[in-house]
């Protein structure tokens, strides 16, 4: 196993131990307030960061490439983030690990197409293994009845947030293998607090960024930043520029076993027979992607 191979696991874990914090803060913080926190926090901590490291010397960014880090950053976090943290609040973490698994397979597809990282057999079996298994977690039971989180829309939602996540970072690969990663990860930062404040700042948006100080569990938020936003994001580029996308993704999907695991264990969020039966399918489907991967 590489240096990108281990980043990616390592931001698979994280990320899960992220994303168990933020379902527990989503009572007292809106998606958008919560977002607009966590990467404002982690910005503010690894700004001193990389400019000690580098002496002050900023990176030397193509007028193209940098704009397209800071859209990057707008679509990745500011946008899809809070699209994730909202259907987290109607899903739960169990069910949005399984719809993260549709998160592989679009940026294999992408990867096909920008980056012409070619697929195989196997690789479109696991593409059809890993649809399979979230179109049966997420449908409604035989019966008509439906958790009160459960609804089509919290998985349009989460849907929408996973798309613009594999987006993001296969629109930024190129850049990464050739620009140093911390600044890379500081520049996606300082396009998503932008954006996050904008949206902010915008008359209809206001009432989804209001909350009261007091009722916010501080500690478990700069945890739940450091953690699950800021080192899992320097994990998670870091896989993308040392290996290829496709096996960057693949190995990103071990986030669902950490998070199916600490939702059951930690916020005893029942499963169920058909979400086992649907990690199970998508865990074959990873498989499958993973033993049927090309080199980069």
């Amino acid at each position: 196993m590489g240096i990108g191979e281990a980043l990616a696991l390592a931001s698979a874990a994280t990320w899960a131990v992220g994303v168990i914090l933020a379902r527990q803060l989503g009572s007292t913080l809106p998606p958008l307030a919560l977002n607009l926190l966590k990467n404002g926090l982690v910005l503010s901590v690894l700004a001193p960061i990389a400019l000690w490291l580098y002496a002050g010397q900023w990176p030397q960014l193509p007028t193209a490439d940098l704009l397209l880090v800071l859209l990057s950053g707008v679509l990745g976090i500011a946008i899809a983030d809070t699209l994730y943290f909202r259907a987290l609040n109607e899903l739960g973490a169990g069910r949005m690990g399984i719809i993260g698994n549709l998160y592989s397979p679009l940026v294999l597809l992408m990867g096909y197409v920008w980056l012409q990282e070619r697929l195989g057999v196997q690789q479109w079996l696991g593409f059809g293994l890993v649809a399979l298994g979230v179109l049966l977690v997420t449908r409604p039971s035989a019966n008509g009845e439906r958790t009160s989180g459960h609804t089509l829309r919290g998985v349009l939602i989460g849907m929408t947030a996973i798309a613009l996540m594999a987006v993001a970072v296969v629109m930024v690969k190129r850049v990464l293998e050739q620009q140093p990663l911390l600044w890379v990860t500081l520049l996606r930062l300082l396009g998503a607090v932008v954006g996050l404040a904008a949206i902010a700042w915008l008359p209809a948006m206001r009432r989804w960024v209001a909350f009261s100080p007091r009722n916010v569990a501080w500690p478990r938020l700069v945890a739940a930043a450091l953690v699950g936003q800021g080192l899992s994001m320097l994990c998670w580029l870091g896989g993308y520029k040392y290996t290829s996308a496709s096996v960057a993704a693949v190995l990103n999907e071990s986030a669902s076993v950490f998070l199916v695991v600490l939702a059951a264990v930690w916020l005893r969020e029942p499963l169920g027979r058909r979400g086992v039966v649907g990690v199970a399918l998508t865990f074959g489907g990873i498989a499958c992607m993973l033993l049927g991967r090309t080199s980069p």
